[in-house]
């Protein structure tokens, strides 16, 4: 596992750069589901716009108006942030055994640099500003078309998303958030997708009705991409071993130096008779341990074993027990291997992007795709959910997660949607 980008270059290619400690695997692959998302959603809108389903909206701006001592200070402001930490990290803070997110969030960080960076940022925003200032600013209205707000949208996307994430997950382990409500929130692990999906959506959903565009072709363009980037997203999750994996499978156990070996289930009593400890801490009793065994079948054979068992050594969350000969932060393994499902995750959701963007053209019902991805997207988490690691709620001697009532709830909404577009289409479409 990968906890930032220092680990994978040194494990890949032999190379240890203190910088890139700074940079957490699963915020790297999240940064990229958002872009990729984002592109999937221009190269959509644009299709729509060419076809007449989207159109612009007239907007006026104010041509050659000066830069503002307020925005020059914006930037500079932001460079000094950047130059105080990021130099910081790089030149003082080389410890991997240190905690980089408590040196982010503390005051120490390289003065020299956040003063020199900010500088920069602000003088450039100053000389750009005035070199596009006219003597006599003026106003001109020019059309806007949606994929011209894919920026906009992303944005929203990535705060909202990433606060609704958040919340939902503190109310899925309210215990913990009691525990430690402040530690909880400015915590970087510890995100529900469906929170930051809704939440997300709220935001955009409202943003697109202020600007008068439509809706359900908006959401039909976004489909795709949402699969995509929690495609994409669940790459973090697996890479990083923050935590997101399935329950024990109980035919393997993994040795002390991470590799998965397959096992009889006595062994698999003995492994937890020897991390009693461990065990217990999780689940306060060795007999409440989920797990599964399934040995990888012969006609799989030629399949790696971490397909069907994985331990996840140098996993982000420090989970499990000591390495041997291992020095440093990330140093824990699982002593019992886990289902993998983030990787059952990652192979599922590209293939449903790869069904969504097939049939994009073909959909010509206004909210339809969106509806399917809704259906496709519920059936994929809830069955994932049957041999993952969640919260459970107690519902009239029902025992849910909140990612099953989710997405229990999303497949019935994704086809009753599906019902109410066909039937919205029949009571717009014309008679001949």
């Amino acid at each position: 596992m990968y906890p930032n980008l220092y680990y994978a270059f040194k494990d890949l290619l032999g190379v240890e750069i203190p910088f890139f400690k700074l940079f957490q695997t699963f915020g790297f692959f999240v940064a990229i589901a958002f872009l990729a998302a984002a592109y999937v959603l221009t190269s959509e809108l644009k299709r729509r716009e060419r076809m007449g389903l989207l159109i612009g909206i007239p907007e006026k701006v104010i041509v050659g108006k000066p830069v503002t001592m307020t925005e020059v200070f914006g930037h500079a402001l932001l460079g000094f942030l950047l130059g105080f930490k990021i130099l910081g990290i790089a030149f003082e803070w080389a410890d991997a055994s240190q905690d980089l997110q408590s040196y982010i969030m503390s005051g120490r960080g390289n003065l020299l640099g956040g003063l020199i960076l900010g500088g920069v940022l602000g003088y450039l925003k100053y000389a750009s500003g005035k070199k596009q200032a006219s003597a006599k600013p003026e106003e001109k209205t020019i059309t806007i078309m949606p994929h011209q707000r894919v920026p906009d949208f992303t944005v929203m996307a990535a705060i909202a998303g990433l606060l609704g994430a958040k919340i939902f997950h503190n109310l899925e382990n309210w215990g913990d958030f009691v525990k430690d409500p402040i530690g909880a929130l400015l915590s970087f692990s510890g995100l529900t997708f469906y929170g930051g999906l809704i939440l997300a959506s709220i935001v955009i959903i409202y943003y697109a009705n202020s600007k008068k565009i439509n809706v359900l072709h908006l959401i039909d363009s976004a489909a795709p991409g949402l699969m995509l980037a929690y495609g994409l997203g669940r790459m973090g999750c697996h890479f990083s071993g923050d935590g997101d994996w399935g329950i024990y499978n109980s035919s393997y156990i993994t040795d002390a130096s991470g590799h998965v070996q397959l096992a009889d289930p006595s062994k698999f009593q003995e492994v937890v008779k020897a991390s009693e400890q461990f065990f217990a801490r999780q689940y306060g009793s060795l007999e409440h341990i989920p797990h599964a065994p399934f040995a990888k079948p012969g006609a799989l054979s030629f399949l790696p074993d971490w397909m069907f068992a994985y331990g996840y050594p140098h996993n982000v969350i420090n989970e499990g027990v000591q390495m041997a000969g291992c020095g440093g932060k990330y140093c824990n393994v699982l002593p019992i291997a886990v289902y993998p499902t983030p990787l059952y995750e990652i192979i599922a959701c590209l293939l449903l992007f790869a069904v969504l963007w097939s049939i994009r053209k073909k959909v010509t019902i206004p909210g339809a795709i969106f509806g399917i991805y809704l259906v496709l997207n519920g059936v994929e988490r809830f069955f994932i959910e049957k041999i993952r690691v969640n919260t459970k709620y107690d519902i009239f001697g029902f025992h849910p997660t909140q990612a099953e009532i989710i997405s229990s709830l999303m497949v019935i909404g994704g086809a009753v949607w599906i019902w109410y577009c066909r039937k919205l289409q029949k009571a717009v479409k014309p008679v001949s």
